[in-house]
């Protein structure tokens, strides 16, 4: 297992747990922790005997957006080499949003400016109702550019143009309002809904969740309704011939478990 420096990643029982984990600075982003986030998704989308990957923070918060040594830096920088870093920061969030595994962001303590990112990358989010969500960036003069693809497909046009251009606080009942998350809970009830989430996916088939996901990216993101007359027919036909196709509708027919569930 790779020994990151501001991350960990943990596995067992068909689970990636991907820990931010820098907790005396909130969880707050630098290069490191971007590059290892990238290198961990990819990582964990590979592992064949992993079939959810979750993300967490460490300490009182889930992350606090970028550090601010870096970003002083980063102030420093000509525009080739802001070009640079800013690319490899759209490349860790497109590689969270792109895994072939199914993604949790669990959120508490505060997601703020570009940790909205991080969560909004996911397939899945869900936060304690105490969270604090704020899109910050306009309030230092900058902008979320690099979030915005995910955060605007999961609030909309206009709900992401209130917090963006405001910079406004949230709390999670009202992050989920927006859509920015799935569900926000009681902070006591929060392990127990992902657990539930989590088993729900156990049970459905890994083949057939990473084309779904393929499904949805390529329907949303790359054909119009034309190609996907084509697309469509051509994906359920050939998942239906395809091994684990053929026993999971055995096993519907059957009532019994399909073999994929232990």
């Amino acid at each position: 297992m790779t020994d990151y420096k501001t991350i960990k990643l943990e596995t067992g029982n068909g689970i990636a747990n991907i820990l931010l984990n820098r907790p005396d600075i909130r969880n707050a982003f630098n290069e490191v922790m971007i590059a290892e986030l990238t290198d961990a998704f990819q990582k964990a989308g590979k592992m064949e005997d992993i079939r959810v990957i979750i993300l967490k923070g460490e300490g009182k918060s889930f992350c606090a957006g970028a550090d601010l040594n870096w970003m002083r830096d980063v102030s420093k920088y000509g525009y080739d080499q802001n070009y640079a870093e800013s690319y490899r920061l759209s490349k860790c969030f497109y590689a969270i949003y792109s895994s072939p595994k199914p993604t949790i962001a669990v959120v508490h303590g505060a997601a703020i400016g570009g940790a909205n990112g991080l969560l909004a990358a996911c397939d899945m989010a869900v936060c304690d109702n105490e969270t604090v969500f704020s899109l910050s960036e306009v309030k230092i003069g900058i902008v979320p550019a690099c979030i915005s693809p995910y955060v605007i497909k999961r609030v909309g046009e206009y709900g992401a143009r209130e917090l963006m251009l405001t910079g406004r606080r949230i709390d999670g009942q009202e992050a989920e309002k927006y859509k920015l998350v799935n569900k926000s809970l009681p902070a006591g009830q929060v392990d127990d809904y992902v657990e539930q989430m989590v088993q729900m996916l156990l049970t459905s088939g890994p083949a057939a969740i990473t084309h779904c996901k393929n499904l949805i990216n390529t329907v949303v993101n790359h054909i119009d309704l034309d190609e996907a007359l084509t697309y469509t027919a051509k994906m359920i036909a050939e998942i239906r011939a395809s091994d684990e196709g053929q026993e999971g509708m055995a096993a519907f027919l059957e009532k019994r478990p399909p073999k994929w569930v232990g």
